[in-house]
């Protein structure tokens, strides 16, 4: 993973003692500030984590999420990354360049408190430690969010079906605190066609933000319609 001037003075390493290595060719320079060792060959998941201790809440997010946890459908040979974060942030070029990617700014979940927010983010299982990555349950409402923008509503319905094991718990306090009546009608739609949740279950238990008792309709990118009722 690369490292940073914060990163070595804390190990006695000046910028100018960096700058000095860098012209030797002992390390090379990414970017403003950034390094690596020369001859490495990044990994993604490192990087990220990098990225993770400059951006507020970085995490991989919706349809890559999903891939890390199992959930796939026809993934490309250089599938973009998907991340999100709290803040508005342009991924660096040396990033970029190295890991084709996109990056979300939005505030998808009005969270009553850190716990959910913490609690929907985890590292699973044979990926690198200390990476954030959406549960499935965050995640897929992240995919849905953007179905219409960034994500074609086949595949994303493709994804879903693979869906298994949701936490009914984890599920109902996400879709109470999500901000997108798209997302929150669309999983509903979803959830009752598929029977992954049990939906009256959840309207019972939980108050969900799903707008009006009206028809929802918006053009998606592709020109095609996409309506949803209010309660799926």
């Amino acid at each position: 993973m690369p490292f940073d001037l914060a990163a070595l003075e804390r190990i006695g390493v000046s910028a100018q003692l960096v700058a000095h290595y860098a012209e030797s060719g002992w390390v090379d320079r990414l970017g403003q500030g950034v390094y690596a060792f020369a001859g490495d060959t990044l990994n993604a998941h490192g990087a990220i984590k990098f990225l993770q201790t400059r951006v507020t809440g970085l995490h991989v997010g919706g349809k890559s999420a999903l891939a890390l946890q199992g959930v796939r459908h026809n993934l490309a040979m250089r599938e973009a990354l998907v991340l999100w974060g709290d803040v508005r942030f342009a991924l660096p070029a040396w990033f970029t360049s190295r890991f084709p990617s996109r990056y979300v700014a939005a505030r998808l979940f009005s969270w009553p408190d850190s716990t959910l927010a913490d609690n929907s983010v985890t590292t699973p299982p044979g990926v690198s430690e200390g990476l954030r990555v959406s549960v499935p349950e965050r995640a897929v409402l992240e995919l849905l969010y953007e179905v219409g923008t960034h994500q074609g509503l086949e595949e994303a319905r493709n994804l879903f079906d693979g869906l298994r094991n949701l936490r009914k718990d984890v599920l109902g306090e996400l879709l109470q605190s999500c901000t997108s009546i798209k997302a929150v009608r669309l999983f509903l739609t979803w959830a009752r066609e598929t029977g992954v949740v049990d939906v009256d279950a959840l309207q019972h238990q939980y108050t969900l933000p799903v707008g009006s008792d009206k028809r929802w309709i918006t053009r998606m990118k592709d020109g095609n319609l996409l309506s949803l009722k209010p309660h799926g």
